[in-house]
C-alpha cells in the first residue's frame, strides 16, 4: 500500500470500541468484493490497491453523524457522512479517495436530487464518476452495518436504493451488467 489507511482511520477511531469494529468489518467486506469485481474484471484495469484503499476510508464519516444504532453520537445527520468523510480524507491529503467517500452514497446522489428532496447536502453532484469510484459504491451496497458479514442479494441491495429515486436504481442495474 502506497500509505496506511490505517493510520487514517486510527486518527479518527484511537478507540477499540464497537463503532471501530462496525467500520473496519464493513469496510473489510466492501474492500474484498470490490478487489474481487476488479479481478473478475481485468479487462477494466482497475487499481485494486486503489480500490482496496477507498474502500476502507468511504465511510469514515460516519463517527460525526447522528446514527445511534451503530454508535454514532455526532450531531449530522447520517446522509452526511460521505463529504464529511471526504473532508477529513482530503484534509489528510488524499482527494481522489476522497472523493469515493463523498460519492458513495445511494448510488450516487445528483445536485437536482440534492435539491428536489431537500437534502442536507452541499449543493453539487454527488454521483461516482471513475470506474473505481463506481465499483466501491456498487460493493458498499451489498453489506449494510447492522448485519456485518452477511452480503445482500441483488434484490435486497436494490431495494435499499430505491428511497433515492429511480436514477439510482438505473445506475445499480448497470453496475449490475458491467461487474457481476
Amino acid at each position: 500500500m502506497s500509505f496506511s489507511v490505517f493510520k487514517i482511520i486510527d486518527t479518527y477511531y484511537p478507540e477499540n470500541n464497537e463503532l471501530k469494529h462496525i467500520l473496519l468489518t464493513h469496510s473489510r467486506s466492501v474492500a474484498e468484493k470490490a478487489v474481487s469485481i476488479a479481478e473478475k474484471h481485468p479487462e477494466y484495469q482497475l487499481d485494486k490497491t486503489f480500490l482496496y484503499e477507498a474502500a476502507m476510508l468511504h465511510d469514515i464519516g460516519i463517527l460525526l453523524t447522528d446514527a445511534q444504532g451503530i454508535f454514532c453520537f455526532g450531531d449530522q445527520p447520517y446522509i452526511c457522512h460521505g463529504y464529511l468523510g471526504a473532508e477529513l480524507v482530503s484534509k489528510a491529503g488524499y482527494p481522489h479517495h476522497a472523493l469515493v467517500c463523498e460519492r458513495h452514497t445511494g448510488a450516487g446522489i445528483s445536485l437536482e436530487q440534492i435539491i428536489e428532496q431537500k437534502l442536507p447536502l452541499p449543493h453539487r453532484p454527488m454521483l461516482p464518476i471513475s470506474l473505481e469510484e463506481q465499483v466501491v459504491c456498487f460493493a458498499d451496497k451489498f453489506f449494510s452495518k447492522t448485519h456485518l458479514n452477511t452480503e445482500k442479494t441483488v434484490e435486497k441491495a436494490l431495494k435499499s436504493i430505491s428511497r433515492y429515486g429511480e436514477d439510482g436504481i438505473i445506475r445499480f442495474k448497470n453496475w449490475c451488467e458491467m461487474f457481476l
